[in-house]
């Protein structure tokens, strides 16, 4: 079996494939700044999306998801945001937690596992 990968730079790439599940990277926004977790989420859950359409599959199709955000108790303010994103009634397993992020302008950070359409 082959291991498909999609956006491979020598550091990472933004998916890998391999036997139907799609293996996604972390995810954070490209435009940081003075920007509110809200917006960081909404751009985050974009970028997201693009990958998993990328790789075959879909919002639908998440089996798990890790969120990382810098500050927890802010948390609702991302949920807001989540709730109005996930496919109503394919909300996969997920793990929310507080973590140091590679950059501090970076308020979130999202990684998933999903299954490829057709599956």
């Amino acid at each position: 079996m082959t291991i498909e990968r999609i956006g491979l730079t020598q550091r990472w790439c933004d998916a890998a494939i391999f036997n139907g599940i799609v293996f996604l990277a972390g995810h954070v926004p490209e435009t940081t700044g003075r920007r509110s977790l809200a917006e960081q989420t909404e751009e985050v859950l974009a970028l997201l999306e693009e990958t998993l359409d990328s790789a075959g599959s879909g919002k639908e199709r998440i089996l798990s998801v890790q969120i990382f955000l810098t500050d927890i108790s802010r948390i609702s303010e991302m949920n807001e945001v989540w709730d109005k994103w996930v496919a109503p009634g394919h909300a996969p397993a997920r793990a929310t937690v507080e973590a140091k992020l590679a950059s501090p302008d970076y308020a979130i950070e999202i990684t998933a596992v999903a299954a490829k359409r057709g599956i």
